[in-house]
């Protein structure tokens, strides 16, 4: 059966048992099924970076739970270590250490903490598939962890999710609950196909803004597959259709591309490499890489005086930037009480969301058109902010 050739196929590149996989329609529902397996009730409360995807907090809340955001790290975007014991109460249940842009979090502190307070950790590798923390492939240091492999992840399968459970005693509850979930339809395995032929085959980097509007547009109408379905970003609440497990269509691609994922990861440190000398000699801060974790540059992120101005001047110049994590729950920009977000608490968080920008790294830019890309952040330099500090 290809989801368990899959399955086995994650298992011997992250060096594990292939009963510690389970497979779902995306790496959000690997979230939710995580916390369910650890009998999250309603007002447990889940600590988690006030810089993350809204569909993180939107896992927690669908259980009843509280997310509990806490400050960040400018230098790395993960989680401020130092603020996570304030954060811990009675109601406490589970740190959430995430991976921000394929940085790994500084684990060991956030495990002798856990450890201290009696509370599970879960890895969001939704970034981080292929990096390592100290020597340790990311996703096998806490209790269990969930993978994205949705478009614009380092490895993927055009939408998808991975849960890689790490303690053996409790392995048969996670197990379960993929068993519980519905398989996608039909409808669901044939559009995304669609999807994967198109971005493969006819997209490329002279089309990004148009093809980025229309995408947006399509996944919010609910007309295809997108990075948040329709109503995802209008409430807290669980969208129909969303508890599905892994499908075929994703275990087929993930099968093909697993065998050259190391060199897709070469070329995103390669690209890298380029960006962060080029910001060097503009006198500008690159991306911090610490000396504890190998960074997989999901995105490679840097910081703009005006990020509206500096977007509308790439799409003029046809050039493939992102905005990723524009908000402290991205790509949310108000209501956040409806995720339990008091902003005000957050200004530096929110000052970043409005100042950072990413450029691409995956294997449809070649180095010519990182060079291209660079050559329009040097003719912008204006733009550019030195570093966190000067926001």
């Amino acid at each position: 059966m290809i989801l368990k050739k899959y399955k086995k196929s994650i298992a011997e590149y992250l060096d594990v048992d292939a009963n510690q996989i389970s497979l779902y329609w995306r790496g959000r529902v690997g979230l939710y099924c995580i916390l369910k397996a650890l009998d999250i009730q309603p007002g447990d409360e889940v600590i988690l970076p006030a810089f993350t995807c809204v569909v993180v907090p939107s896992a927690i809340k669908y259980l009843g739970a509280a997310p509990i955001y806490t400050s960040i790290d400018p230098t790395t975007y993960n989680i401020d270590v130092h603020q996570i014991e304030n954060k811990i109460t009675a109601k406490t249940k589970i740190i959430l250490a995430q991976n921000t842009f394929g940085l790994s979090s500084d684990l060991d502190p956030i495990l002798e903490i856990a450890n201290k307070y009696n509370l599970k950790v879960i890895e969001d590798c939704a970034h981080g598939f292929g990096g390592s923390y100290k020597g340790r492939k990311n996703g096998t240091s806490a209790t269990a962890a969930f993978f994205s492999s949705q478009w614009n992840k380092p490895f993927s399968t055009g939408i998808g999710g991975i849960v890689l459970w790490n303690e053996k005693e409790s392995l048969h509850k996670i197990n379960a609950l993929e068993k519980q979930l519905s398989s996608p339809t039909f409808k669901d395995e044939q559009m995304l196909a669609l999807q994967i032929f198109i971005r493969k085959n006819i997209l490329t980097p002279s089309i990004y803004w148009n093809a980025l509007k229309l995408y947006r547009w399509a996944s919010q109408k609910g007309l295809i597959s997108g990075s948040s379905d329709a109503g995802e970003l209008d409430s807290a609440k669980m969208p129909s259709g969303y508890l599905k497990t892994g499908a075929k269509i994703q275990a087929k691609v993930g099968l093909n591309k697993i065998g050259s994922f190391q060199s897709n990861l070469e070329h995103r440190k390669k690209l890298a490499s380029l960006y962060s000398e080029a910001f060097k000699q503009l006198n500008i801060s690159p991306v911090f890489q610490p000396d504890y974790a190998v960074h997989t540059f999901t995105k490679y992120p840097f910081l703009v005086k005006n990020q509206i101005q500096f977007l509308e001047l790439a799409q003029k110049n046809n050039i493939p930037l992102g905005d990723w994590m524009n908000s402290p729950i991205h790509p949310i920009q108000d209501n956040y009480h409806l995720w339990d977000l008091a902003i005000k608490y957050f200004p530096l968080e929110t000052k970043i969301g409005k100042h950072i920008i990413n450029l691409p790294t995956d294997t449809s830019i070649s180095e010519e058109e990182a060079f291209r890309i660079i050559n329009f952040l040097k003719r912008n330099k204006s733009f550019l902010i030195s570093n966190w500090q000067d926001i």
